[in-house]
């Protein structure tokens, strides 16, 4: 049986979603996600951008993205950040189930982009500082996963 290997290129359309709560840190996650399709090859006029007010709306946006049959992959990025209360576990745990149920029940690869993390200064680090870009890396993840599908697929 041959090995599917995904390759860092452009297979298609890419939905990037982008939470709009905690901004400072998920524009950040989106340029890194915008530069990442640039160097696979995706054409600037297809990557469509989709603000969305939060993390918890990531899951209901990337199914109703992946229901229109226009993408081969799907960016998922926010950023949710420990408070005093139970509401990060609740935020992170459903947008988690959210962006993987879509994937799972569309065959589409939806990465999971959101920064789950103690502080904003984790967050910052994570967003283009001291620990790289995540937004980047989930691209990445999800442009390597779409070719390898698309092997898979034999098309």
């Amino acid at each position: 049986m041959p090995d599917f290997h995904g390759q860092l290129r452009a297979t298609g359309r890419v939905a990037i979603l982008v939470s709009q709560y905690n901004e400072r840190v998920t524009g950040r996650l989106l340029e890194g996600a915008r530069a990442c399709c640039a160097a696979a090859g995706v054409p600037e006029a297809e990557v469509d951008v989709v603000w969305l007010p939060g993390a918890f709306e990531l899951g209901g946006a990337a199914s109703a993205v992946a229901q229109t049959g226009r993408y081969s992959a799907i960016v998922a990025l926010g950023c949710v950040v420990r408070g005093e209360t139970a509401h990060f576990d609740f935020v992170a745990g459903e947008a988690a189930r959210g962006i993987s149920e879509v994937a799972v029940r569309h065959g589409l690869p939806v990465a999971f982009g959101v920064l789950t993390t103690e502080t904003m200064d984790q967050a910052l680090a994570r967003a283009g500082g001291d620990a790289g870009n995540k937004g980047y890396e989930a691209a990445e993840a999800a442009l390597r996963t779409a070719d390898a599908l698309r092997q898979l697929r034999g098309t």
